[in-house]
């Protein structure tokens, strides 16, 4: 690991120019490139003390051990210079978005003598007019073959053609009147190659003129009693008409954009194109990328425009482009996308009607992207063991931990201090058996003592069952039923009580992750010592770091970002947060719930619960007489009749509703299962 104060350059060496500039590492290996408006002020940021940089950059220029730059006249050429750069050295710590499947073109090769229509994958060619990209490969054949009853353009491939030319008969498309036949003379090589442009024009979007002057060479044939060729005009049209209704139009406008959305969490990002022609939807591709890198969505936008126009010219990169989040500063890159097209585009974000509504509906196919790609890598069999083996290789383990637990802490300013438990087996969430904790020793914004509390409970509770039924080594069923959130369910083979019900804690961990550095670390650590517990092992997942930390370690490991292991710790933690995160907010919601007893002047909080007990809840209390309040221990008869006076004061409200679980909260902020019941009826 470099110091970047090493290869820091000298004060005044550094140009205050547009420019890009390259780190390398140790091997002369190009890790990162950027561009900047002012190398100085963009370099400077990078040799600040490095607590203040980000966790990536921190790594990236930690990994360095050199940066060179090179000055350009304008933040345009710079913007030309990085991208060519990250194509050719494709540093690591770059974005670089990976396709999440090959996107297949209708391509027609202008370039050669008698231009031939195709499916088309991979790298763009020089001379050759792309249309796409297409979801599936048969979109293009079902087209293509309508369209060909109008336009029979040439489709075979070299070697069949030269067959044909060779023994004077054209193919099978040549006799059925698919094909022109070039390759036998029935037509001179100019007449095909306007057929081909006359072709691509229409592909284009431009329709509604050539449609128009076959309806009207119809009527004439018609007018002229040439009825075959009327018939063969009509049935054109409809072939075309066909081939047009295969995309739906979306925009009336007949509009020429791109639309492009981003969805992204902390360490993934999914970028959706929807491709816009003439109003409809001609095209649709998705990327996925790591976040290597410190980014935010407008540099994700930034990226992608790169990756998306930096191989294309002319009509490729359309009018407009619309995007949630414009790059800063956006001049340059509209400058740049102009020189692409060679006129100029409209880059903003849209803001109501129907490209909003467009754009809305491209977010959400980024969403279900970022979804898909997380879930096939999670259900993966052979990642998942590749991830358990990173694991039990980073943290020195003996075997891989087939059963991971995770603990997190949530509260809300020190109230409501909760715990959450969640269970990972062989790589997969076990929800029947998480559990929830309310802390009960006390109330702050301590988690490191919260955490030593939740552990040792955890494993108490394992060690009293394990003591009552004797060890119990079975390995659990696989496949057991899980309900949502930690219900219970029933699974055979495991220790039961005597009513049959399953035992919580008899099975232990071989690892417990906690959401945390050192010091929670530390804590779970010494709440096992404390319990004589030497066979579970114990790290912690710092989320702003994403750094694994061990007991008594000075340096936290640090795994590859691209780590399936690390992917797996994160999933472990997120779902450990988030399960915390929806038992804290329930107990808030109850808390929170207004109560008359709040506005008795001179009742406490020890009385208003010594009520509550008592009568059972708020609406016995309301039935009450002054006298039988005045039964309960502590409540005179003057606090009895201010008491009842409000209560008679304060209008009964409808049953509240828990909105985290949907229970019909009582007047004594107590969830009722039969009211939740009778309610669920009526809905």
């Amino acid at each position: 690991m470099a110091d970047p104060s090493s290869y820091r350059p000298k004060p005044g060496q550094i140009p205050d120019s547009p420019g890009v500039y390259k780190f390398r590492d140790d091997h002369g290996r190009v890790i990162y490139v950027g561009k900047a408006k002012s190398l100085r002020q963009r370099l400077a940021n990078y040799f600040q003390d490095l607590a203040g940089l980000h966790p990536r950059t921190r790594t990236m220029v930690t990994t360095a051990a050199s940066v060179e730059w090179t000055v350009v006249a304008t933040e345009v050429e710079a913007l030309q210079l990085e991208y060519s750069w990250i194509k050719e050295f494709d540093p690591r710590f770059n974005v670089k978005y990976r396709d999440d499947k090959s996107y297949p073109y209708l391509a027609v090769t202008l370039d050669e003598e008698f231009p031939r229509v195709q499916v088309m994958r991979g790298a763009k060619k020089k001379g050759v007019r792309y249309f796409g990209p297409y979801g599936h490969a048969w979109a293009i054949r079902e087209t293509v073959d309508l369209m060909l009853r109008v336009f029979p353009v040439r489709t075979c491939s070299a070697g069949v053609f030269k067959r044909s030319a060779q023994i004077g008969r054209p193919c099978l498309l040549g006799y059925i009147g698919k094909c022109s036949a070039p390759c036998v003379e029935r037509i001179s090589a100019a007449d095909h190659r306007e057929l081909a442009e006359e072709f691509c024009d229409f592909m284009a979007g431009r329709t509604g003129a050539y449609i128009r002057r076959l309806e009207r060479q119809m009527q004439d044939a018609a007018e002229e009693m040439e009825y075959e060729k009327a018939a063969r005009l009509r049935d054109d049209i409809g072939a075309l008409r066909r081939a047009m209704e295969k995309s739906a139009v979306v925009l009336a406008d007949a509009t020429d954009a791109d639309l492009i959305a981003v969805a992204e969490d902390e360490l993934e990002a999914a970028v959706q194109i929807f491709h816009v022609r003439g109003g409809r939807v001609r095209g649709q591709r998705g990327w996925v990328t790591d976040k290597v890198e410190a980014v935010t969505t407008a540099g994700l936008v930034e990226h992608a425009l790169q990756q998306l126009y930096g191989e294309e010219r002319g009509d490729a990169v359309p009018k407009e482009v619309l995007v949630p989040a414009l790059p800063d500063p956006v001049g340059p890159v509209q400058e740049w996308l102009a020189g692409r097209r060679g006129s100029l585009v409209s880059l903003r974000i849209p803001q109501r009607g129907d490209k909003k509504d467009l754009m809305a509906t491209v977010q959400r196919n980024a969403q279900q992207a970022l979804a898909l790609h997380k879930t096939k890598r999670a259900s993966d069999l052979t990642t998942r063991s590749r991830a358990l083996e990173e694991i039990a290789q980073a943290l020195g383990l003996d075997a891989v931990p087939l059963r991971i637990e995770c603990f997190d802490i949530s509260h809300l300013q020190g109230e409501d201090v909760v715990a959450s438990m969640v269970v990972f087996e062989d790589g997969l969430a076990r929800k029947s058996e998480y559990r929830r904790f309310q802390i009960k020793t006390f109330e702050g914004q301590d988690d490191v003592r919260s955490m030593h509390e939740v552990i040792g409970r955890r494993f108490k509770r394992y060690l009293q069952e394990k003591q009552k039924s004797g060890e119990w080594t079975e390995e659990p069923p696989a496949g057991a039923a899980a309900e949502e959130d930690g219900a219970p369910d029933a699974m055979a083979g495991r220790p039961t009580d005597e009513d049959g019900r399953p035992k919580r804690f008899a099975y232990p961990p071989q690892l417990v992750v906690v959401d945390g550095g050192a010091p929670q670390v530390a804590a779970a650590r010494r709440a096992l010592d404390e319990l004589g517990i030497d066979d579970v092992a114990v790290c912690g997942l710092a989320k702003r770091l994403e750094e694994v930390w061990l007991p008594e370690e000075d340096d936290p490991v640090v795994l590859p970002r691209s780590s399936e292991g690390l992917y797996l710790l994160q999933r472990v933690r997120d779902e450990a947060h988030r399960f915390a995160i929806s038992y804290q907010r329930s107990k808030r919601t109850r808390r929170l719930k207004a109560s008359p007893l709040d506005a008795v002047a001179g009742l406490g909080e020890t009385r208003r619960q010594a009520l509550l007990k008592h009568f059972g809840s708020l609406k016995r209390l309301r039935s009450a007489t002054v006298e039988e309040i005045c039964e309960v221990p502590g409540v005179g008869r003057k606090t009895a009749e201010t008491v009842a006076a409000a209560l008679a004061a304060a209008a009964p409200s409808a049953p509240a509703v828990n909105t985290a679980t949907g229970e019909i909260i009582e007047d004594d902020g107590v969830p009722s299962a039969a009211l939740s019941a009778e309610r669920g009826q009526d809905r």
